[in-house]
């Protein structure tokens, strides 16, 4: 009976689907394991072979920990939210909605067939209205608390008030805006309503602030840093520029040491806590301030070392920093304005990643030494960013490279105070060397004595203090889309009002265009059905806005970062989804995600995102956990092979690729579905493919049209991907599972090649015939062997081995070597063959379970216990010799490990083939190694 491999895989998700066999349960006395992927954004493309690979890990550890008797939460569901879906609708007209709905239905029938074993019952969209319903009531909850540096937690707003009315704000020792001015109670309780309203914003966890952002003109958002490439959007490659507007922001900052602690408590690679470690960038130094001569203003830097304000020779501002419009003098303003209007055009990332690029302008002012009150001229250069400390740095250039470069650049004059000393880079760093300045109060101090009294200096004049500083910003929550969760606010006289949660979801108006409005407004603007009636509470037309009781709704939507940033507690839920957004008894029993398996690409987005989230949602007692997932493997990526075209640069002609170094050429990837085994392209059929080939000229060699391959990025840009639907109807889906596995290491980057699916696909053929005969069951209740039994334990042993390291690809080599070495002893035992099912149904579980049920079996193999591993069954009770004569091995014989080296020689000279050798001969020694070789010498 033949491996009919496509009936099998239908019935069997067909079963699992019916029977619900993976539905995971709140109430069971079985041990609990959360295993939970990234979820996937349900783009148009679909699913490409990349995208299972972690999947696929995750699938395989999940039905693992279901065998070793563990209650295994497994789910998934969509990002569904996000800037493609509304791209697309802005370009046909139709309703996000509408395209995401028939993206979802073609991720979960391709997930579907490949076999996965999620629990959707419980699955979740972002997008639907009752899932966002609880982003809408977090964000409340954020803009309802305020941090206590005090008790070191969020606490709620009414606690902040208590203080503001009976102590002022004097004592507060909150995460807030710089500009706070110190009030007493009196002061507080004499207020406005408004003015109440203002301050509390400057600590609320969600607050209004005007912001510089990344504007993407073309796409009519915001971006995040890690939506820009290369100083264009990742979607679309649109220019992006630096702008202020007045933006919802989250006081992550407020949790940033909290961020870098919690790190040492997760099982998470180093690598990966690393790029947080920096991007949080702690830095422990001082704040000092610089008076501006001539206007009413200060500057202040921060600093980690503060022993060089001595050194200091000029200071160079952001150019978006606020200061800069305003003491820049009228000789130098054209100059600078048009550098301003430069350095917006260039993302921050692309600024911080040119080191070798120096450019600034002098903005004819001068800052005041605190020390020395000589004049420091203050310059704006595009290497200090506004939103890294305070964007403003006091440069030293016979201490910084990057400070000294700029200076001997534009011939900055630099302080000769380190006559005689070295000031080499190494030296500067290294942290016991004496500083020596021409100050009495640091002259002949160490490092750490010099910083140390230069901030006791400081603050003895007022303008400095010891500070530690923090790399990560305030995160930007508002975007100018349409796509994406309404936020539960409307303005009165112009102050944000929170609609009260029984009211919730405010769901996403009708628009007639997804497109900003003319006026510059997001598309929410063009809503004709958008403000809030706050008697009746519920969405009126716009009309009705009367500013008593109608009030605007706010336009911006959530980031895509919003619903995933709680995602993974809303899967835990099972039945009260109406009421909350996780029950007290389901967060109670899942706690947290055991095992999280996504890309390293969201390290400083969702997963610092989600991180904070769960340390406000704790501190506020909605949660019981303070990071959401212990362990978190990244897997690489499945890379593709694209095929190359070459055409002669300025023609319309295409040089086949051993040709192609007689010629100046540019490079042109087509489509690898055209390509044949052999790197050929069939010309008419390339003619078809593309407009550009129809009347192109080709250079063939040997009459062939032959393309050039390159491994890189599998992706619809390079035409190189492939559709694991060809993949399942070719191989089957086990065979497609098996194969991703087998490429390589979960964690490296490894390339696709469709023609070595065949290995594993054929070990899939051969394991059917180990089970099943000509037709007939090929198992029956035979006592195994000894080889049998040591087959099957060496596997069992190496397999759990592989699954608890995730080393998944050397149990696929397990599994074929135990094939051969079952079918090689015609093995017919179910004592062996059942428990080999077990270790395979992970991996492959259409054809495990299929063969389980052919065994006999009505409940699912997932269900049945992982097979034990005895020692016994490797244990060598004999050793098959090697008998050599003169050196030379003539034959072997197995002899017991335990004989003594007499009983040895003794047995091997009276052997029979011993006797033929020896023809009558009497030996002149015999040499015994026990356990390794006999030599007859003679």
């Amino acid at each position: 009976m033949r491996y009919d491999f496509n009936t099998i895989e239908r019935k069997w998700q067909n079963i699992w689907a019916e029977r619900q066999t993976f539905k995971a349960s709140n109430n069971s006395d079985q041990p609990k394991y959360y295993v939970l992927d990234m979820f996937p954004y349900p783009s148009g493309a679909g699913l490409h072979v990349g995208h299972p690979l972690g999947y696929i890990a995750s699938d395989i550890y999940a039905r693992y920990k279901r065998h070793k008797g563990f209650n295994v939460l497994h789910p998934q569901g969509y990002d569904s939210f996000g800037l493609p879906a509304e791209q697309y609708a802005i370009q046909t007209g139709q309703h996000p909605a509408v395209t995401t709905e028939a993206n979802i239905k073609t991720y979960r029938r391709q997930l579907d067939q490949i076999g996965f074993s999620f629990d959707w019952s419980r699955e979740v969209r972002t997008s639907n209205p009752e899932y966002y319903k609880w982003t809408q009531w977090i964000f409340i909850q954020l803009f309802e608390s305020w941090y206590n540096y005090d008790s070191n937690k969020a606490e709620p707003i009414e606690t902040l008030i208590d203080t503001f009315q009976t102590e002022g704000n004097q004592k507060v020792n909150a995460a807030c805006d710089d500009d706070v001015e110190p009030f007493t109670s009196d002061t507080w309780n004499s207020f406005s309503d408004i003015q109440k309203q203002n301050i509390l914003l400057k600590y609320r966890l969600t607050y209004l602030a005007e912001t510089e952002v990344n504007w993407c003109p073309a796409l009519g958002t915001v971006l995040a840093n890690d939506e820009i490439v290369n100083g264009v959007s990742e979607r679309g490659g649109h220019p992006v520029i630096r702008k202020k507007m007045t933006q919802w922001s989250m006081r992550i900052s407020a949790y940033a040491e909290r961020l870098l602690q919690g790190l040492e408590t997760i099982d998470w690679t180093d690598a990966l806590k690393d790029i947080q470690r920096n991007w949080i960038g702690k830095s422990v130094g001082a704040s000092v301030t610089f008076n501006v001569k001539d206007y009413d203003a200060k500057i202040d830097v921060f600093t980690t070392r503060p022993d060089t304000i001595f050194g200091v020779s000029f200071m160079t501002l952001a150019p978006e920093h606020e200061l800069v419009s305003k003491i820049t003098t009228e000789a130098q303003k054209a100059e600078v304005e048009a550098y301003v209007e430069a350095t917006a055009k260039r993302s921050e990332r692309d600024r911080m990643a040119d080191v070798k690029t120096i450019s600034g302008v002098f903005t004819g002012a001068y800052a005041e030494h605190p020390f020395t009150k000589e004049p420091i001229p203050i310059w704006i250069g595009d290497y200090v960013l506004a939103s890294y400390g305070t964007g403003a740095v006091m440069a030293v250039p016979c201490g910084d490279q990057r400070d000294y470069d700029f200076a001997k650049h534009f011939d900055i004059p630099i302080p000769n105070i380190f006559d005689g000393i070295d000031i080499s880079e190494e030296a500067f760093a290294d942290k016991d060397k004496t500083i020596i300045a021409n100050s009495d109060f640091l002259d002949g101090l160490n490092y750490k004595k010099a910083t140390k009294r230069a901030i006791y200096e400081l603050e003895q004049i007022g303008q400095g203090k010891g500070k530690t500083n923090y790399r990560l910003r305030d995160a930007v929550f508002s975007r100018q889309r349409y796509w994406g969760e309404p936020f539960p606010v409307y303005y009165v006289d112009g102050m944000p009002q929170m609609i009260a949660a029984e009211h919730l979801p405010l769901t996403l108006p009708e628009v007639e265009k997804y497109l900003p409005t003319e006026e510059g407004e997001p598309p929410l603007g063009r809503a004709d059905v958008w403000a809030w009636d706050a008697k009746q509470n519920k969405v009126v037309s716009n009309d009705l806005i009367d500013n008593e009781s109608v009030f605007p709704l706010e336009l911006n939507t959530m980031p895509g970062w919003a619903g995933s940033s709680w995602y993974f507690f809303r899967y835990m839920e099972d039945a009260n989804r109406d009421t909350v957004f996780a029950s007290e008894e389901a967060l109670n029993y899942w706690d947290s995600v055991d095992l999280y398996i996504g890309g390293s690409e969201h390290a400083t987005g969702h997963l610092l995102y989600s991180r904070f989230w769960v340390k406000f949602l704790h501190d506020r007692g909605f949660v019981g956990v303070d990071e959401p997932f212990k362990k978190l493997i990244n897997q690489g990526m499945i890379l593709g092979t694209s095929a190359i075209a070459y055409r002669v640069s300025g023609t319309n002609q295409y040089v086949s690729s051993g040709l192609k170094d007689n010629y100046n050429f540019e490079e042109i990837r087509v489509d690898v579905n055209l390509v044949n085994a052999s790197n050929e392209v069939e010309i008419e059929t390339l003619k078809k493919w593309q407009p550009q080939f129809e009347n192109a000229e080709f250079i063939l060699e040997d009459g062939k049209f032959v393309v050039g391959r390159e491994v890189e990025k599998m992706s619809k840009r390079w035409f190189n991907v492939v559709n694991p639907d060809d993949i399942v109807e070719d191989y089957g889906a086990d065979s497609l599972r098996l194969y991703e596995m087998f490429l390589g290491p979960l964690e490296q980057y490894k390339p696709w090649n469709t023609a070595g699916i065949t290995g594993v696909h054929g070990f899939l053929k051969k394991m059917w015939k180990l089970y099943v005969g000509q037709g007939a069951l090929n198992v029956n209740d035979a006592e195994p062997t000894k080889d049998n039994l040591k087959t099957l334990h060496k596997t069992i042993k190496k397999v759990e081995e592989d699954i608890e390291n995730f080393s998944f690809n050397t149990s696929v080599s397990t599994f074929m070597i135990a094939v051969n070495e079952l079918t090689a002893q015609k093995c017919t035992s179910r004592e062996i063959l059942e428990p080999l099912l077990i270790l395979v149904s992970p991996y492959a579980p259409h054809i495990a379970e299929e063969l389980w049920e052919r065994l006999g079996h009505d409940s699912s193999i997932s269900t049945a216990a992982f097979p034990k591993f005895e020692e016994k069954h490797l244990v060598e009770s004999s050793k098959n010799y090697p008998i050599s004569f003169n050196g030379k091995m003539r034959f072997t014989l197995e002899l017991p490990l335990d004989m003594s080296k007499e009983e040895i020689e003794k047995t091997v000279l009276a052997y029979e083939k011993t006797q033929e050798q020896l023809q009558g001969r009497t030996p002149k020694k015999v040499i015994v190694v026990p356990g390794k070789i006999v030599n007859i010498v003679g």
